[in-house]
């Protein structure tokens, strides 16, 4: 017997679905809830198939639903039970063989059972926890970056409408010593009204890296401002709460950033891993961390050209007949991130590092991946087409370095 239990997850709960073997299903399907009694009830059901099934044990099979599984994944590697996460485009592929349609959570869960005597599942591979810390802590910081950028637009929104001479005082306007003067003097008049060597003051106990020189500066750089300001009298008392309230979340954000980035440097650094892939020209600290945690451990891949379909950087094949398509996009089926952190890697071993002191001689960070790079681009190839190509390259090169736990210096 090849017994298998389909559980169709969904928030809070699951559809139990199980088969004996190949056409055999076992009992009708049930649910269960994600509490400890409920996987009280699930153990005992994967016990009564166990028996029945002269002590082999059932291979449990389900879909990737985000983060809906995770409560599921938990119960199974506690109770060391072997499960199978699928790809919910190929269950999709599979329920659409069918030519009625139906669509229930006992159907997904008896669907999810055909499937696994069906095609040819693997067992989940699953990362390290080192990894999975670092992923999650990589995605957290790409959330916060992305809600960060979204509230300086507005807040610089807000600014226009009061004071948008204040941008050029400092030079980075979200800088923290920057966005506290000006929720301390967020309009003109409260910067008139106020004396230059307060002013000075002021800036100095924000910023005691900086002289008092440099706090004079920025001081009278504020009055200036102030007086070419077309907004001489605030009419909205609304638009100075809301600049201080987004200049207080801004603050917070950057705090949140500089936390989670002690916290992925820290988790990085234990892994082996991290140090190989930064060997590499063109790859830093950044690029680094969320290549090997989008990539996991490198044995969930068994060829080069899995790592490439995973990050969705291989193309697409379309043929029909006697048509044969030649103008084939990448897949982008794969990890987002890990596509992203790939094209910056690209970008940046193919630019120019610097020019010898004597000679308009260019040296790239990485002169092999720039030979290619003008290679393709002699061939004809457009930019994107090229800069895919060198991803592709690299791609192959990391799996190289990580299946051989050597560096890049090592290699060359």
């Amino acid at each position: 017997m090849n017994p298998v239990v389909g559980l169709d997850v969904s928030k809070g709960e699951s559809q139990v679905q199980a088969f004996l073997d190949k056409g055999q299903p076992f009992r009708k399907s049930f649910s269960v809830k994600h509490t400890v009694e409920g996987f009280e009830n699930l153990l005992g059901f994967l016990k009564e198939i166990e028996r029945v099934a002269d002590g082999k044990q059932p291979s449990v099979i389900l879909e990737s639903t985000g983060h809906y599984h995770s409560p599921v994944i938990q119960f199974l590697e506690e109770q060391q039970y072997v499960y199978i996460i699928v790809n919910p485009l190929i269950s999709h592929r599979a329920r659409s063989t069918s030519l009625r349609k139906v669509k229930t959570d006992a159907v997904d869960a008896y669907l999810l059972c055909e499937l696994y005597y069906k095609e040819e599942v693997e067992p989940y591979k699953k990362r390290g926890i080192q990894l999975l810390n670092l992923r999650n802590l990589k995605r957290q910081q790409e959330t916060i970056s992305s809600i960060s950028a979204q509230t300086k637009v507005q807040l610089l929104t807000v600014l226009d409408q009061i004071f948008p001479e204040y941008r050029g005082v400092f030079g980075n306007l979200y800088s923290k010593v920057s966005l506290q003067t000006l929720f301390l003097f967020p309009t003109s008049e409260h910067v008139l009204n106020t004396t230059e060597s307060v002013l000075t003051e002021k800036i100095v106990s924000l910023c005691t890296r900086r002289s008092e020189k440099w706090a004079k500066e920025k001081a009278q750089k504020l009055i200036e401002a102030a007086v070419r300001n077309p907004f001489q009298n605030n009419l909205y008392e609304s638009h100075i709460f809301n600049l201080k309230m987004f200049i207080t979340i801004v603050l917070q954000y950057q705090e949140h950033l500089s936390q989670l980035e002690t916290e992925i440097d820290a988790h990085a650094k234990e892994i082996e891993e991290y140090k190989i892939i930064q060997s590499i020209p063109g790859i830093g600290e950044k690029i680094a961390a969320t290549i090997i945690s989008e990539i996991g451990g490198i044995d969930r891949f068994n060829h080069p050209k899995k790592l490439v379909a995973f990050a969705g950087i291989d193309p697409s094949v379309y043929s029909s007949g006697r048509f044969t398509a030649t103008n084939n996009r990448i897949t982008k089926r794969g990890s987002r991130r890990l596509r992203q952190a790939l094209y910056m890697a690209v970008y940046c071993g193919i630019r120019d590092a610097r020019k010898q002191k004597k000679s308009d001689t260019v040296i790239p960070r990485d002169k092999r991946l720039r030979e290619f790079y003008d290679k393709k681009r002699d061939e004809g190839k457009p930019y994107r087409v090229a800069i895919i190509a060198c991803a592709n390259k690299l791609l192959h090169l990391i799996y190289a370095l990580l299946k051989n736990k050597t560096t890049f210096q090592e290699l060359t």
